[in-house]
């Protein structure tokens, strides 16, 4: 699992040089920033890469010898029209009223001596490659979208910028008067953050990727100019390159150009980590378009987790409490023959395989009609009721049981969605909060102790201050 920050190019320089800082200065105050909200909301990866880190750099220049001298890359002038803030040279037929296709702002017309990528040489190869890889490019419409494109003439790509309009980029090995196009720099991240032409053996590991996860609105570098870069390369593909869809507001794209922008800190403090990612995962079928509210994620946090989740864990625990001094009944198995379990049981599967479809929106579906299913089982068994006939506690402890084990499975499963809620749950429970669950049937299993002392707790979700 990698993330990091992409660092070059000249939107980064001109915002330094507008603050009156050095460019290497900005990014370094810039970049904990982005460590500081994956450890807030519980993101973790294995490694965080920095474009502007000494072993990318020298992994980029090496690639670049190797495809100048295998002929992929030549020399030649350019004039075209180049777009600031999307760092890209546009043909004058491409432009939408004299502007950025992309983000519809003003360009200015450039020529100047640069070096080029034959990314023109592999358009056919790559048609036929994503007509032949259904997986290639997810969803579905984002695939049609790039094979769109690449209907159209595929120009070859500008792969360096003159020191003398920009000096914030990597070196270009053969040219002292040239740095790499950003887009070809941080693109390579992707292969140099696993040791490409560094550490073959880690290379061979890790390498072809399952996943990259990227914004749509950058799906052509990572479907057009990517994939030809690797086969240039000599590079397996990756399996899928999976487009996220946009957070919008009012039917207008989050975005700090548009000043509509969320703070992410500031919810975290209001409603809690696993909240914010519960509405995140919930709310959008990744590959599509969002609509970000905070009433609706109020009304999330008080149905779906305070109500439903929230509720559950109390009702559990306060019953233990109540007629079992804050014990798991000893001597009761769970009752594996009624719908509760069989759901429960049945869950793993459901939610890997939604996993397998990147689709965390299904997965947590397919979880929380076991919570809604939970909730049912405990009015249809009224507790409370068998608690009043000592004839019944067998009855009672057999409710219970079932039901803490219900629970268990769901703290489990959550781990991924709701690390600390699902966490608090398990701990409460005297379980261990490292999972590994491979397969069906290793969650098939009890997970509750007999006779493991409870621990209540706090309210999971606290009643929100009106607002």
């Amino acid at each position: 699992f990698m993330t990091g920050t992409d660092e070059h190019g000249t939107k980064i320089e001109k915002t330094a040089r507008d603050q009156n800082k050095e460019p290497g200065l900005y990014v370094d105050e810039m970049v904990p920033q982005f460590r500081g909200l994956w450890e807030v909301l519980g993101i973790s990866s294995d490694y965080f890469i920095r474009t502007t880190d000494k072993d990318h750099k020298q992994a980029v220049q090496n690639v670049l010898k190797k495809l100048e001298a295998d002929g992929e890359i030549y020399k030649a002038t350019y004039t075209g029209w180049y777009c600031i803030p999307c760092e890209s040279f546009w043909p004058r037929m491409q432009l939408v009223e004299g502007k950025c296709p992309d983000c519809h702002r003003p360009v200015q017309e450039l020529s100047e001596d640069n070096y080029f990528f034959r990314l023109s040489k592999y358009q056919q190869w790559l048609i036929e490659y994503i007509e032949t890889h259904p997986q290639f490019v997810i969803p579905e419409i984002r695939r049609n979208e790039i094979l769109g494109f690449l209907r159209q003439p595929l120009e070859d790509l500008c792969i360096t910028r003159p020191r003398k309009r920009l000096s914030w980029g990597i070196d270009y090995p053969s040219s002292p008067d040239h740095v790499v196009y950003v887009w070809f720099d941080a693109l390579l991240n992707y292969v140099t953050g696993v040791g490409l032409t560094l550490d073959q053996n880690k290379f061979d590991t890790f390498w072809p990727a399952d996943v990259h996860v990227v914004g749509k609105d950058i799906l052509r570098q990572h479907a057009v100019y990517w994939p030809i870069m690797l086969k240039a390369c000599g590079v397996a593909m990756p399996e899928t390159v999976l487009a996220h869809g946009w957070w919008t507001i009012g039917g207008a794209k989050v975005s700090k150009s548009r000043g509509n922008i969320v703070d992410p800190f500031e919810l975290v403090k209001i409603y809690g980590i696993d909240a914010f990612r519960y509405f995140l995962l919930k709310e959008v079928t990744v590959g599509f378009d969002g609509t970000y509210s905070e009433d609706l994620l109020r009304e999330r946090y008080m149905s779906d987790l305070a109500n439903d989740l929230g509720n559950l864990w109390f009702r559990l625990a306060s019953m233990l409490d109540k007629y079992f001094n804050g014990r798991i009944p000893d001597g009761v198995e769970p009752d594996r023959t009624g719908s509760l379990l069989a759901k429960t049981f049945h869950l793993w599967e459901k939610v890997h395989e939604s996993m397998l479809q990147y689709d965390p929106r299904d997965a947590l579906s397919q979880i929380w009609e076991v919570v809604t299913r939970a909730n049912q089982f405990v009015e249809e068994n009224k507790p409370w009721v068998l608690a009043k006939d000592p004839s019944r506690s067998g009855d009672l402890a057999k409710v219970l049981v079932t039901l803490a084990e219900c629970v268990a499975h769901l703290a489990v499963l959550l781990l991924s969605f709701l690390p600390h809620t699902a966490s608090q749950i398990l701990t409460r429970l005297r379980l261990p909060c490292d999972f590994v669950i491979r397969d069906a049937a290793e969650f098939d299993q009890r997970f509750v102790r007999p006779n493991t002392a409870v621990d209540r707790g706090e309210v999971l979700f606290p009643r929100l201050e009106d607002r």
